[in-house]
């Protein structure tokens, strides 16, 4: 008995000593201030992807597929080659035809000077003006067929370039219709290619949802495959709405992106109401609980949790219209997570 009565006489000491008593040391945090901007609010409105410039390839003349230099999904730059057709045959005709100038080439030569002697002769009444003439006629129409001879080797020359089928602009394949040992016919069409700078979201937003917005304005974009977001400008609008819903097409164009494909689908958070005085908060600050959205301030020294309505998203930031955030008032935006109501706090640093 003595025994226990001592023991519980040393816990009820330790248990009072003030190093007992003291609970867990308050949890380090950084914070943000908290912004004030004129925002309008937005929602997210799902679209599709798709490419509002393309080319569909063609080719200016006929032949045999040597190579086909591409597969469908390749990045390509103007200029580069996508197809090549034989030229084996052209090669010989441009051989001969080169060979032909210059066959003319010597018989101008020879032709010009018996022109010149005969020239000489002729003002010393040494020959007839038939003569003369005759002598002129052959030079010129020398000439005359060398300037034929070199169009034909020109166009042969064409017709060789154009054997080369290059890319108009850069971008990307988005359908090949042919390979190699295919006939070409001119005109075909063998390839579709999207350009680069021509990627676009297509969105259907409600018609009363127009007036709110601005070309050139930039939009929040998130692709759905990819859960990626990035920053997209409104650009234009399709001059006719849906007849069923009267829904307006918005195009919003976005930076070229790489695994991406037509008709992939695409949110867009487009304004939906005028501007007006919102508290600018950082995404990182915001917590969920029981599905809504929270952020933790910091009131004398300890966390204090408040609830956050949402009404605009603006990329790695929010717009909240609750009253009782205001400019320059902290939010916990590490450490956070952690954190429980009323719990000690020490801020370790500002972002």
């Amino acid at each position: 008995m003595r025994v226990i009565r001592i023991f519980t006489i040393v816990l009820a000491l330790v248990s009072s000593s003030p190093v007992f008593a003291q609970g867990p040391p308050p949890a380090q945090v950084v914070v943000a201030m908290v912004g004030q901007e004129e925002i309008a609010e937005n929602r997210s409105f799902l679209g599709v992807l798709f490419y509002d410039r393309k080319s569909h390839v063609s080719s200016e003349v006929s032949g045999l597929i040597k190579k086909v230099e591409v597969r469908e999904g390749d990045r390509v730059k103007k200029g580069d080659p996508l197809l090549s057709l034989d030229t084996e045959i052209l090669d010989k005709d441009i051989l001969l035809s080169r060979t032909r100038v210059e066959q003319i080439d010597l018989r101008i030569q020879q032709a010009g000077k018996n022109f010149e002697r005969r020239k000489n002769i002729f003002t010393k009444d040494g020959i007839s003006e038939k003569d003369y003439e005759d002598a002129r006629y052959t030079w010129q129409d020398y000439v005359k067929e060398k300037q034929a001879a070199e169009i034909v080797l020109a166009i042969l020359q064409i017709r060789k370039n154009k054997s080369i089928i290059t890319a108009p602009f850069d971008g990307v394949i988005l359908n090949k219709n042919v390979d190699s040992g295919d006939w070409v016919q001119q005109g075909k069409e063998l390839f579709t290619l999207g350009a680069a700078d021509g990627l676009v979201v297509r969105v259907p937003i409600s018609e009363t949802v127009l007036q709110f917005v601005t070309q050139g304005e930039k939009v929040s974009v998130v692709i759905t495959a990819f859960d990626k977001e990035l920053t997209g400008t409104i650009d234009d609008f399709d001059p006719t709405a849906d007849e069923k819903t009267k829904n307006v097409f918005l195009k919003v164009r976005i930076p070229h992106q790489t695994k991406v494909a037509e008709n992939m689908s695409a949110s867009v958070f487009v304004p939906t109401s005028p501007k007006r005085k919102l508290a600018i908060i950082p995404r990182d600050a915001l917590i969920k609980f029981q599905g809504k959205d929270f952020v933790y301030t910091v009131k004398e020294d300890k966390a204090a949790i408040l609830p956050v309505n949402i009404v605009t998203y603006l990329g790695n930031r929010i717009g909240a219209d609750n009253p009782y955030f205001v400019a320059g008032m902290p939010v916990v935006v590490e450490g956070n997570e952690r954190l429980r109501p009323d719990q000690p706090v020490v801020i370790a640093g500002e972002n």
